[in-house]
């Protein structure tokens, strides 16, 4: 029996998700592959990229496709796509990639998804309310979503994600913050098999307040959330200063980083694993995956777009899908 293929998004079809749905296909998977796209647009890349790429229909139980080929889920481009040129009318041609591929995963016919780069200002510019994948996602499946990107060596998790800095204190409430570390906990237990993990909670201001002298957040909201958690056997070191936090003698022993918004603990993953990293939505009731840059426009169509991200992607979703298959498969015996 086939075990169960990922479903893969390309994002942006102006972008170089293309290419790089184009080049993985080059490669030995030994899980099926689909990719939930226009099957002209990926012909018309691979084209371009001179690579050959012969397109599968979709059929379940069906074995991995061999190097060169892939299988295809059809979505119907809205208007003809142009490398490096962004078009509004493509925008709900990328949501309903996003949307099927969503979908299918609920039903059970793909085992995960892996998604490539959205570009959010043409999605918004073509009058679409927005914020990006993770929280389109949690629209569609429910759960509390948490963002996290992971490296070798090191894994981010935010407590918000896509918000405007003036807007991020008065987002750090008990309840967010509590929720977030308990679907954190839990899925580095479940989906990473780690039996006890340890986390990392940044503060959120500078010297993680400093007593009070910088701010008052970590006094009357981190803290007290972290001590209810402790309470309740969870391993939580903080609030730390976020400039010290991420450093070889912290991190040596931890299995994540909590940093309280966007711009506080991805510079850090991404200057140590750009290329190499991954981004992973927690809390949701599929597995799902990402690559850890954008659309890079200016690469798209020349073949000097790197795939490494999205292969990382891909293994880290089927490590993960792997795992909850395997955990479900034991309680099933019991």
């Amino acid at each position: 029996m086939n075990p169960r293929p990922l479903a893969i998004t390309p994002g942006e079809p102006a972008g170089i998700g293309p290419d790089l749905v184009a080049q993985i296909a080059q490669r030995t998977w030994d899980r099926p592959l689909v990719a939930v796209a226009d099957p002209a647009l990926l012909e018309e890349r691979a084209k371009r990229l001179d690579l050959p790429l012969t397109l599968l229909p979709f059929e379940d139980g069906t074995p991995p496709a061999p190097p060169g080929a892939l299988h295809v889920l059809p979505v119907a481009l809205r208007h003809a796509a142009q490398p490096g040129r962004l078009d509004p009318a493509n925008a709900a041609y990328v949501l309903e990639t996003l949307e099927t591929a969503t979908r299918s995963c609920l039903e059970g016919r793909f085992a995960g998804l892996v998604t490539g780069p959205v570009h959010k200002g043409v999605i918004n510019a073509a009058g679409i309310p927005f914020t990006g994948h993770t929280e389109f996602l949690a629209g569609i499946t429910g759960g509390h979503p948490v963002m996290m990107l992971a490296c070798p060596g090191l894994r981010v998790a935010l407590a918000t994600t896509h918000l405007p800095l003036r807007t991020v204190a008065n987002a750090i409430t008990p309840g967010r913050l509590e929720t977030v570390l308990r679907v954190l906990h839990d899925d580095l237990r479940k989906r990473f098999g780690i039996e006890a993990p340890r986390i990392l909670v940044c503060g959120l201001n500078p010297h993680a307040g400093e007593d009070g002298h910088l701010g008052h957040e970590e006094i009357e909201i981190i803290t007290p959330v972290l001590e209810r958690l402790r309470a309740a056997d969870m391993d939580l070191t903080g609030p730390l200063p976020a400039d010290t936090l991420f450093t070889p003698r912290l991190l040596e022993g931890a299995d994540a980083v909590l940093a309280m918004y966007h711009d506080q603990g991805l510079p850090v993953l991404k200057h140590k694993g750009f290329g190499q990293a991954v981004n992973i939505t927690l809390g949701l009731p599929i597995v799902r995956t990402s690559v850890d840059h954008g659309t890079a426009l200016e690469l798209a169509g020349s073949g000097r777009a790197d795939p490494g991200s999205l292969v990382a992607a891909i293994e880290q979703a089927m490590t993960m899908t792997g795992r909850v298959h395997h955990e479900a498969h034991e309680g099933h015996k019991d």
